[in-house]
This record gives structure tokens, sequence and C-alpha cells, in this order.
């Protein structure tokens, strides 16, 4: 099982606690597929055939309404993705499209819900998951309501920060368009945002920002555990 296509997602917390026989049942109708890059993987409103598991790549989520367009995360790998309509066997709510060269593993929704009412060290996994992401979601809802779009973004900025490895340089893991959509603003809004985080101890270069004051920015900022959660 380590050498085949599915070991690089035993370990994830979703998979880890059910059984091997369970995993292997999961696993028995899924494959690994390669995609390029800006490949529409779904659409939101088509059924949840399958539960996507990222292996290498970028994949994001975005959902579209009325001739608008609105970036709602970017999925890193190795996780899954849009796991509830899974779940639910509910239409997806956002579509999903690769960001560059992916990996992903397919498995069948149906067998997702087969065993989540067998195994109960899976389906303890998947409440844990969805409880997760639900309070993701509050947060990030919490965010775009209680903060305007400096501090969103400076936030922003710290949380990338801490996945540089608290480089003062680092690069922007998505195009400044798909951060602007993904905290809400216009590009135009989020240039006059990076311009404005100057003051609070920011320096931006195309995709390159550089912290040249920590406290200060921290201190703009204001993080908080009830609104920003740093492991994700």
């Amino acid at each position: 099982m380590i050498d085949s296509p599915f070991g690089a997602v035993r370990h994830l917390d979703l998979f880890a606690r059910m059984s091997d026989e369970s995993f292997l049942r999961l696993t028995r109708a899924a494959y690994l597929q390669s995609f390029p890059a800006q490949l529409q993987l779904i659409a939101e409103g088509d059924p949840a055939d399958f539960l996507h598991v990222l292996v290498s790549g970028r994949v994001e989520l975005f959902s579209t309404w009325n001739g608008r367009e609105t970036s709602m995360a970017t999925v890193h790998p190795v996780s899954t993705f849009i796991l509830a309509a899974t779940v639910r066997d509910a239409p997806y709510l956002m579509s999903a499209r690769t960001v560059e060269k992916s990996r992903l593993i397919l498995i069948p929704s149906q067998d997702v819900r087969e065993i989540f009412e067998q195994d109960i060290g899976f389906a303890k996994a998947i409440v844990n998951e969805l409880a997760r992401c639900y309070r993701a979601t509050i947060r990030t809802s919490k965010n775009l309501k209680l903060r305007n779009s400096q501090e969103r973004l400076a936030n922003y900025l710290l949380r990338q920060l801490g996945k540089s490895g608290n480089r003062t340089r680092f690069e922007l893991l998505a195009e400044k368009r798909r951060v602007a959509s993904y905290l809400g603003m216009t590009p135009e809004n989020l240039s006059r945002a990076f311009n404005a985080l100057k003051a609070h101890g920011v320096e931006v270069d195309g995709s390159h920002v550089t912290i040249v004051d920590h406290d200060k920015l921290v201190a703009f900022a204001c993080p908080h555990a009830l609104l920003d959660d740093y492991a994700n």
C-alpha cells in the first residue's frame, strides 16, 4: 500500500483512523490522474460524484454568479476538497480548477458514504474534518465582515509569512488578482491597500513582499485567535 498511488494519502487525518480493510475498499475503484494547468475539474451545481484528493500541484476553488467570479480558496497538497458535498450527496457549491499541473486521486462518493456508515474511525475523522472546515468558514466570514481591506490584507500577509518559515521576504502564493478576490477586493483596492501598508512595515515589488517592520505590522493587523487560524 505504501508503494501504491494511495500510500501518499493514507496518513491524512481523514483516512488515518480507518481500518486497512476499509481503506482498501475505499480506494478499490479510485484512480490517480494528472491534469494540466488551468483545467476546470468540477463545476458548481454538478453532482458530487467524487471526493478529490490533491497529491501534487495546486487547485483553486472559485464561484461565479451573474457574470462575476470570486476565489474561495487555494488547495495545497496533500489534502481533500469539497468533502461536504460528497457526504451529503449534494451538488457542489464551488467550482475547482488547477492552478498548475496537478495530480489528483478521485474516490467515488458512493464508496465514501458507504464506508462512512460502517467504519467508526472514518466517520469520526469526517466529522472532525467537517467541523474544522465549518470553523474556518466562520473565521473567513468574520474576517470579511469585521475588518477593512487593509486589515484583511495585513493579516493575510502575516499568515503567508508564517507559511514561508517566517522569512522577512517571501513570494505571494497566488496571483494578485486571486489574492484580491479571496480577500473580497478588486485588484485596484488591493493595490491601494498595499500602498497603505507601507506605513505599517510592508514593501511589495511585484509578487515579492518584504516585511521591514514585523512589530509594526502586527500592531496594525491585530491578529486574534477567534478570527485567524495560523495552523491552516
